[in-house]
């Protein structure tokens, strides 16, 4: 079920700030685009084998926001793994007892492709992102 990791996900304070550091190490940073749906605004640092998802809070009611008000100095928020079938992702992660987070259906994430978030608790406390490749 499980292709490769997609990226690892950090939530930022300051998202200019954040993505100049990346930039002034060599890494392509691509330009701000909000996702009104998820409530962040995020950037995409493309590395050679997976990429650095930074996101931002977009509005009050953004997740990333209570995020960063526990962690004020921000931190890794998810990692997001491709499946080949957000479908059969999701059906297996039922059977084996894993909670799909929301309504349990599919959205539109970062790239276009359809994601799932499973529960921290069921992965050892870490958020995973599934989108489908």
């Amino acid at each position: 079920m499980i292709k490769g990791l997609n990226h690892v996900a950090i939530a930022v304070t300051d998202l200019a700030e954040a993505a100049a550091r990346y930039q002034a190490l060599g890494a392509t940073v691509s330009a701000p685009q909000d996702l009104p749906e998820h409530g962040v605004t995020v950037v995409f640092i493309t590395l050679d084998n997976t990429k650095i998802e930074l996101l931002h809070p977009l509005g009050e009611a953004s997740p990333i926001a209570s995020f960063l008000d526990r962690n004020p100095s921000g931190g890794i928020h998810h990692l997001c793994l491709e499946v080949d079938d957000i479908a059969d992702a999701a059906e297996k992660l039922g059977e084996s007892g894993i909670r799909v987070l929301g309504d349990g259906k599919p959205k539109t994430g970062a790239h276009g492709k359809p994601v799932l978030f499973a529960h921290p608790k069921d992965f050892q406390g870490a958020l995973i992102e599934f989108e489908e490749e």
